[in-house]
């Protein structure tokens, strides 16, 4: 059967260009603005207090693993909220950062990085995941962040394979952690429901199928004008936006990958023809089809 979760996780293809260890003593607090790459922490000890901007304050514990996928600001400090901004003192120890007393006892320990997504449509299906993810005290989350770094300090034969597979599972374990009805608007949530989860199952089990939302409908065994406000209030966009916003990662992938001309690749994600195609492809990605085959992954998402 057709995982639609996974199939979004491999089309990221998930790197790792960055991460280090970082620990915090006294009171300390480190202002952040993710513009890229998304951001991941992981708390290997103590807690922190993490202000995300347009979010309540929460604490995060010891194998607490979050994920800012999108652009966002963001603050951690020590839990009495730190000093004001731009007053905390860095300093550099043998293997880690330590924010704040660089001699006292920590009151936290992490492991923080950046993944980077080798998608040349990464926005788009980011965009089909939470803003951000934060599961709670699960080891193996830790485990995984801490093998990861491992792997890419290592010079060992096969490590970018290895990487690319750890990231992979990293992410699926992240993401699945926040499956069910306290997800955000998403992909994820969607799938927590059982009955859209079989209209999205339907959907990227044949995109090239004309599907309206009569039939989508159908699949979930719900009514038109209950599967259409569901479908929107679970997934965050309407049943076609959805559909469409699939078919045309399917169709960037394929055009980047050069299997298949234009007209190959319009009958493969569900288009008579490679006019319509080529005028959908264009008002989305912003450029033709054949000029993004050209360019491949030199175009932004």
């Amino acid at each position: 059967m057709t995982d639609p979760f996974a199939e979004v996780v491999a089309l990221l293809q998930p790197s790792l260009p960055f991460s280090k260890q970082a620990s915090g003593a006294g009171s300390w607090r480190i202002d952040v603005s993710v513009t890229g790459d998304p951001l991941f922490c992981v708390i290997l000890e103590g807690s922190v207090l993490l202000s995300l901007d347009g979010r309540p304050e929460i604490e995060l514990r010891a194998n607490d693993f979050v994920l800012v996928p999108t652009a966002r600001d963001f603050t951690m400090s020590s839990l009495d909220g730190g000093p004001p901004k731009g007053e905390t003192v860095h300093t550099m120890l043998d293997d880690e950062t330590r924010h704040g007393d660089a001699e006292g006892p920590t009151n936290v320990r992490m492991l923080a990085g950046r993944l980077a997504f080798g998608s040349p449509d990464a926005g788009l299906l980011l965009s089909l995941l939470p803003e951000f993810i934060h599961v709670q005290d699960l080891k193996r989350i830790a485990t995984l962040v801490q093998l990861v770094r491992n792997e890419a300090q290592d010079a060992r034969p096969a490590r970018e394979m290895v990487l690319a597979r750890l990231l992979e599972v990293l992410l699926i374990e992240a993401l699945r952690a926040t499956l069910g009805a306290a997800a955000e608007p998403g992909l994820l949530r969607g799938l927590a429901d059982a009955r859209l989860a079989n209209a999205i199952r339907s959907i990227h089990a044949d995109p090239r199928r004309s599907w309206t939302v009569e039939q989508l409908a159908r699949a979930a065994s719900l009514s038109r004008s209950v599967f259409f406000d569901r479908f929107r209030k679970e997934v965050g966009v309407p049943p076609m936006e959805y559909l469409l916003r699939w078919r045309m990662a399917r169709a960037r992938d394929m055009l980047r990958r050069g299997e298949g001309g234009v007209k190959e690749v319009a009958q493969s994600v569900g288009y008579g023809s490679a006019s319509s195609f080529s005028v959908a492809f264009t008002r989305i990605v912003g450029v033709p089809p054949m000029q993004f085959a050209r360019l491949g992954a030199s175009i932004p998402s």
